[in-house]
C-alpha cells in the first residue's frame, strides 16, 4: 500500500520484497549461506530505486558499500603486504588500486553475474544497470554484508577467490594503465608544458553523471574522454592524447630522451 500510495503522489518507485531476490541463487555465487535476507537485499538494492524517499541511505546499499570498501581495502592490502615482502609502499599502493578501482570491481561482478540480482530503478537505461559504478558499488556492498553476516575470514575468502586468487599480480604490476603519468612523462620527454586537463561538459542525474574531459598541451587540445567520473575520463583524455602526439611525434619536433 505505501509503495502504491508513493507512485500516485510522485515520490519514487517502491521498494522491492525481497521475494524478488533469489536468495538459493545468491548463496551459490558468493559461496556462503544467505541468513539475513533483508541485509543481502539491501546490499542489493541501488540508491535510484529510492530516489525521492527521506532517509534513502538507510535502505539503499550506500552505507554496506562503505563498508565494504574498508574491509576490501584491508584485505588487498594485507595481502599484498605479505606477496611483496621487499617492494616499498608506493609499488604496493599502486598494484592496490589497480585491484580496487571501480573497473576492476566490476568486472569480477560481471564474472559472478551478480548484476541479475541488483535493483535498480526501471528509468535506468540499460547500459546504465550495466555500468561499472552500479555493479562495483553492489559488489563492494556485498563484501560489507558478507562481513557483517560471517565475519572477517569467510569475507577474506570471498575477496581471494572472486579477485587475488585469480589475477596474475606479477603482471598486473607490470601493466601500464596510468595513461595520465604516461601523457606527462612524454610531454616533459619532449620538453613540452604539463598537460592541463579541463571538464567540457558535466551531466545526467547524480547517481549517474557524466563527464567530458579535454587535455590540453601548450594550449592545443589533442585529446578528449567520457567516463561517469572525472578521473576517468581524464585517463581517457590522456591515453588519446598520447596516441596522437606520438603519432605526430616526428612532424611536431618532440624530442625523446
Amino acid at each position: 500500500m505505501i509503495g502504491w500510495l508513493r507512485k500516485i503522489l510522485g515520490g519514487g518507485e517502491s521498494t522491492p520484497s525481497i521475494d524478488d531476490v533469489d536468495f538459493e541463487a545468491l548463496a551459490q555465487i558468493i559461496g556462503c549461506p544467505v541468513q539475513n535476507e533483508n541485509l543481502f537485499a539491501q546490499a542489493l538494492r541501488h540508491r535510484s530505486l529510492l530516489r525521492g524517499t527521506p532517509d534513502a541511505h538507510k535502505d539503499s546499499n550506500e552505507r554496506l558499500e562503505y563498508l565494504g570498501d574498508a574491509i576490501l581495502g584491508f584485505v588487498v592490502a594485507e595481502h599484498l603486504y605479505r606477496a611483496y615482502p621487499d617492494r616499498d609502499e608506493g609499488f604496493l599502493t599502486r598494484l592496490r588500486a589497480k585491484l580496487v578501482n571501480g573497473r576492476a570491481l566490476a568486472e569480477r561482478a560481471r564474472a559472478m553475474n551478480l548484476g541479475q540480482f541488483i535493483q535498480v530503478s526501471n528509468s535506468l537505461s540499460v547500459e546504465q544497470k550495466d555500468s561499472d559504478s552500479i555493479l562495483a558499488d553492489a559488489f563492494e556492498a556485498i563484501i560489507g554484508t558478507i562481513y557483517l553476516e560471517h565475519g572477517i575470514e569467510v569475507s577474506r575468502s570471498f575477496i581471494e577467490r572472486t579477485g587475488l586468487h585469480t589475477i596474475d599480480l606479477d603482471q598486473l604490476a607490470s601493466r601500464k594503465d596510468n595513461h595520465k603519468s604516461i601523457l606527462l612523462e612524454f610531454v616533459q620527454a619532449g620538453q613540452k608544458q604539463q598537460p592541463v586537463y579541463s571538464v567540457v561538459s558535466e551531466s545526467g542525474p547524480s547517481h549517474d553523471k557524466r563527464f567530458i574531459v579535454a587535455v590540453l598541451v601548450d594550449d592545443v587540445e589533442y585529446g578528449r574522454g567520457e567516463a561517469r567520473s572525472k578521473k576517468r575520463a581524464e585517463q581517457h583524455a590522456a591515453k588519446q592524447a598520447f596516441e596522437t602526439l606520438k603519432s605526430k611525434n616526428l612532424s611536431e619536433g618532440f624530442k625523446q630522451s
